[in-house]
């Protein structure tokens, strides 16, 4: 025994069949005259920003002590309900570079971090652990390879000209890479890098014994 065959209700039909007798209507209207319209009444792009204002400075007591160089592929899809990814949908497959830089807060030490001999020959120093800078996405190295979009999303391209259309993507790149530089072993290479230059410097100085250690 077979199942009986579900039937489209008839305004589902009706929806259905005007939205793709629009969607062909605007295609070939876009194909065959709005192109010439957009390079008759093209649109130019003139910079008036007034100049950059400073509004504050602050002096920086943290020392920068190791970065890192990281690279995502972001695979971006979003999806229509009940519409085909031909008629409605984007993806976009994106590179997205940027570094990470791992830093150890010097201005959080305090007098009880730092212990000298009276022969000023020993000192040990007791610092906060290093931490993760935020994500610096590389604009000119970032691209996106591929961009697909369904027929409704190229008609709206032709009417719009949106500049945060990358924006999603550079998001989420910068979240991955986020990831990455926790996991990568940057704040140990960051701590590892700020003993050598502390202890180089008070050996400089005359001090024969120095240790470093890192507890908040």
């Amino acid at each position: 025994m077979t199942a009986p065959r579900r039937h489209m209700p008839g305004w589902a039909k009706a929806v259905t069949a005007f939205v793709l007798v629009l969607a062909l209507l605007f295609a070939g209207i876009g194909l065959a005259v709005l192109p010439g319209i957009k390079g008759l009444f093209g649109t130019e792009t003139h910079d008036r920003s007034g100049p950059a204002l400073l509004k504050s400075i602050k002096d920086m007591s943290r020392y920068d002590a190791a970065s890192g160089n990281f690279q995502v592929v972001v695979d971006l899809e979003k999806d229509t309900k009940y519409l085909p990814d031909a008629l409605r949908g984007t993806r976009t497959l994106y590179v997205g570079a940027g570094t990470v830089d791992a830093y150890v807060d010097l201005g959080k030490v305090g007098g009880k971090d730092v212990t000298v001999n009276k022969e000023r020959t020993s000192a040990t120093l007791r610092l906060p652990h290093a931490r993760l800078g935020a994500p610096a996405l590389d604009a000119e190295h970032s691209y996106a390879v591929s961009k697909q979009r369904g027929l409704l999303d190229r008609l709206g391209d032709l009417f719009s000209d949106n500049p945060n259309s990358e924006h999603a993507v550079q998001k989420l790149a910068v979240s991955h890479i986020r990831e990455a530089a926790e996991g990568s072993g940057l704040v140990a290479r960051a701590e590892s890098n700020t003993t050598d230059m502390l202890e180089g410097l008070l050996h400089s100085l005359g001090f024969k014994e120095v240790r470093v250690s890192y507890s908040h």
